[in-house]
């Protein structure tokens, strides 16, 4: 029986993916459970649908992480903390709070998606990492300034 699924499945497959499997299994444990649905031409069509959707939504963002990717490149975010000797900081510069420094500029990005590859605790520049969309990522500049 030709099934398409609509939950991923390890191991069997995943969402939109159409597979052949026996009658059994489809009827008993996909269909059942809610992995998948049976194939015929009414789901066949939905999932064609359902694909250009998807593909034209996946433009849009693909656009837009664009858009924001050229906006946080032209930005130098700017720090202002107290430092001591050799310009070590009291404290470091985290992904909290890059993410609450972009929120009071304008911008809603996850801080899951801030990636500081080394920790800032020193004065000056550095780049830090942030996941867009699929690979679309931004490199930020931070400053670090002496109060």
């Amino acid at each position: 029986m030709k099934v398409i699924f609509i939950k991923d499945l390890r191991g069997q497959g995943k969402v939109n993916d159409v597979k052949e499997v026996s009658d059994g299994y489809a009827t008993n444990y996909l269909i059942k459970n809610g992995y998948a649905v049976k194939y015929t031409i009414g789901s066949s069509n939905r999932l064609s649908k359902e694909l250009k959707e998807q593909e034209k939504q996946d433009k849009i963002n693909m656009e837009k992480a664009k858009e924001l990717k050229n906006n946080l490149e032209k930005l130098n975010v700017k720090f202002v903390m107290k430092a001591g000797k050799n310009g070590k900081l009291f404290g470091t510069i985290s992904t909290k709070t890059i993410h609450e420094k972009l929120v009071s500029l304008g911008f809603n990005i996850d801080k899951k998606k801030i990636v500081i590859k080394t920790p800032i605790n020193m004065l000056g520049s550095y780049q830090v990492d942030i996941s867009l969309y699929k690979n679309i990522s931004a490199k930020l500049t931070i400053s670090i300034c002496e109060e």
